[in-house]
């Protein structure tokens, strides 16, 4: 069959009509940008072409670049000699006709047109910076032409979408109309086709006036988010030469601007995270074509902080819910949680009041398991111990319907032992959820023995509608997240033993990029709760490894920022963490109780042992096949555990140290310090072939 014409160009009505047909988004990839100019030359030199409308067929305007080919060098700027230059500079007037998406060179050529139509559906936005660039083809150029430098600032450095109304409101789309677009289209070209002249964004200076602080103010609000970040500055930069350069030398700025970001580690690796989060969608094994029955309503065991967490999730996507506590007074406490949260939202902004109680009402409090009979979903999020969990799953195997998913919140958990209990060990799954769960967008998915591939994609589906971003993996202790970062948290224990302080390990990991230290992470989670997992572990495990300096802490009734001391110290109604001479007294006690001399540990040192071990267990885990892919792990570790996203994740961080020198570092620390640090086979084998951490593969 011949490949369908990437743009065609169709006359109707005195109007040409430009249409972009490159499945599945309309991307700006080699051939569309030529067929724009070539279509818009035709119309040009025909008379009977009063005007022009630009518009994508399928379920997109122009979703973008075709960010693949930036990875293949073939991405020039301006982007396809040049075209929108050419829309700018049309003699006839040229209406953008907008639905679904308008994002990065999608809206920079919908900025090249006269006029902007959309439907109100549709989402325009520049998000260059969610991948370490910068609008290239004259979007901080023109942007802040149309709409003032201030509100560009604000949609080029966070790289938000914005919806056809308030596209409307701040001038990007001159017109939103609710359905019918091209006919609307038209109908709007003949209104315009007589008028002169002709708006052109690029002649426009009167909007240009900035307040003189306005660009420094920037830089200093987006600080500590954009930490160890080029893009964002060079946004800024490029905006600040559209206010202070004539256009053509604006342009050439932010081409200059653009080509110092192209080929940066920051960029390469914020292109990696935007496949890498795409690639976890999909579960290998699962053949095509698996149905994946719809969660149109759903039900919560447990109404504590996970459970009350679980169900506003639900809830926020317009899906009843359930919840259900062995007491009223237990199911009051965690509905008022659930509306303190809310309300905390409200206060904040983030939520309008009349949304809040639509949401509130979503959420219908029960204390009698049949009560949850009919719902599509039940979710066990109770305590992490087995036998309740079990306890809970005979009750939901005896009374939910046929087909219901069953799935444990567990995070650690054998999802093999909760789906023994019961007759469907087939609708059986892991569902670990992130605290706090209405707020953390990552769901590990755990795949148990018996657990179907039907289920899997209902469960992976199922956290697709509720705003999270599914991941799945294989089924053994602590599962692809947190066994992966398990090393992470011994390694600094023992670096603490060895001559580290808590605000040195803190600081390394901040400067590093975290947003917090992850000491401080402990003293903000509660310290007691380590406490009691690690006294459970201790009696089931004799050669459980100890913590004796937390231990300690805990024993003094130093529990976190809930005690107002653990790690650290805090002053009361703030959370600023203080250093506190007395945790260095308890630190350098135990470690002579140890019989460690202590030393001087360096920050990269630091850093290394940290991240090199859990690179180790990541590689065990994917031997192991509990993980798909090393960029699932990526993905795990930047949604769940902070790590810094222009870092690419910690396995294609390891790549750009090199596979060969973490191995070697870690076969120096295995002779040093025995087993823990046993390299994974899988890590041998990478080192020795040359294949890069981020192409690993389940074995």
């Amino acid at each position: 069959m011949s490949q369908p014409t990437l743009v065609s160009l169709a006359v109707q009505d005195g109007v040409g009509v430009i249409t972009v047909n490159n499945p599945p988004v309309n991307a700006l990839s080699a051939g569309v940008p030529e067929g724009i100019a070539t279509c818009l030359a035709t119309a040009l030199a025909d008379p009977a072409v009063q005007a022009i409308v630009l518009i994508g067929a399928g379920r997109s305007f122009i979703a973008g670049a075709d960010i693949r080919e930036f990875d293949k060098g073939r991405v020039t700027m301006p982007i396809g000699d040049g075209f929108i230059d050419k829309l700018d500079a049309s003699p006839k007037p040229v209406i953008a006709a907008i639905h679904g998406y308008a994002l990065g060179g999608g809206l920079e050529t919908a900025l090249g047109c006269n006029y902007r139509i959309a439907l109100r559906s549709a989402k325009l936005g520049l998000p260059e910076v969610l991948i370490g660039l910068l609008p290239g083809a004259g979007g901080t150029q023109r942007l802040p032409r149309l709409i003032g430098p201030k509100a560009a600032l604000d949609l080029i450095t966070t790289g938000r979408h914005v919806p056809a109304d308030e596209a409307k409101a701040l001038g990007i789309v001159d017109e939103v109309v609710e359905a019918d677009l091209l006919p609307a289209a038209i109908a709007f070209a003949h209104r315009v086709a007589a008028h002169r002249p002709l708006p052109q964004i690029s002649a426009n200076a009167s909007k240009l006036a900035a307040d003189p602080g306005l660009f420094d103010a920037t830089r200093k609000a987006i600080a500590r988010k954009a930490r160890n970040q080029k893009a964002p500055y060079n946004c800024i930069a490029a905006v600040e030469a559209a206010c202070t350069l004539p256009f053509a030398q604006g342009l050439a700025r932010e081409a200059e601007l653009f080509r110092e970001l192209e080929t940066s580690a920051e960029s390469r690796a914020l292109r990696y995270v935007f496949f890498a989060e795409r690639e976890a969608a999909h579960v290998p094994g699962i053949p095509p074509n698996t149905k994946a029955p719809a969660v149109q309503s759903a039900a919560v065991v447990g109404a504590g902080t996970m459970g009350g967490g679980i169900a506003m999730c639900f809830a926020d996507a317009a899906i009843p819910v359930k919840i259900l506590e062995a007491s009223q007074e237990a199911l009051d406490r965690g509905m008022a949680r659930i509306r303190a949260n809310y309300e905390t939202s409200v206060k904040r902004g983030s939520l309008a009041q009349d949304e809040m109680e639509r949401r509130f009402a979503r959420i219908t409090p029960v204390l009698d398991y049949a009560a949850l009979a009919d719902a599509d979903v039940a979710i066990e999020a109770i305590f992490e111990e087995m036998a309740p969990k079990q306890a809970v799953f005979r009750q939901l195997d005896a009374v939910m319907k046929p087909g219901a998913l069953l799935l444990s919140n567990t995070s650690a958990l054998n999802i093999d032992e909760i789906a023994s209990v019961t007759q469907r060990p087939d609708v059986v799954a892991g569902a670990h959820f992130f605290s706090p769960a209405n707020v953390m967008k990552l769901l590990e998915v755990v795949k148990g023995a018996a657990t179907s591939a039907a289920t899997m994609n209902a469960v992976m589906a199922m956290g697709r509608a509720i705003g999270k971003l599914s991941v799945g993996c294989g089924n053994c202790d602590g599962f692809l997240a947190n066994r992966s970062r398990a090393p992470f948290g011994m390694e600094m224990v023992i670096l603490l033993e060895e001559g580290a302080l808590p605000q040195q390990i803190d600081k390394v990991m901040v400067e590093f990029g975290y947003p917090m230290g992850p000491v401080a992470v402990g003293d903000l989670a509660g310290l007691d709760i380590g406490w009691a997992a690690r006294k459970r572990r201790a009696a089931a495990d004799p050669n459980y490894r100890k913590q004796p300096i937390s231990d300690r802490l805990c024993e003094l009734g130093r529990f976190g920022q809930k005690t107002g001391a653990g790690w650290y110290r805090y002053e009361k109604g703030d959370r600023t963490p203080h250093p506190d001479p007395e945790v260095t007294a308890i630190i350098e006690q135990v470690s002579a109780e140890m019989g460690i001399t202590r030393r001087a540990i360096s920050d990269e040192e630091i850093l290394h042992r940290l991240l090199f071990a859990s690179i180790n267990e990541a590689c065990k885990i994917l031997e192991e096949g509990i993980a798909y892919r090393a960029s699932d792990v990526d993905v795990m570790w930047l949604h769940g555990f902070g790590f810094p996203r222009y870092r690419g994740g910690l396995m294609f961080w390891a790549d750009q140290i090199g596979v060969k020198t973490v191995y070697e570092q870690i076969q120096r620390w295995h002779q040093l310090y025995g087993s823990r640090w046993a390299p994974s086979a899988l890590l041998r084998q990478l080192a020795e072939t040359g294949t890069a951490f981020k192409d690993a593969k389940a074995g």
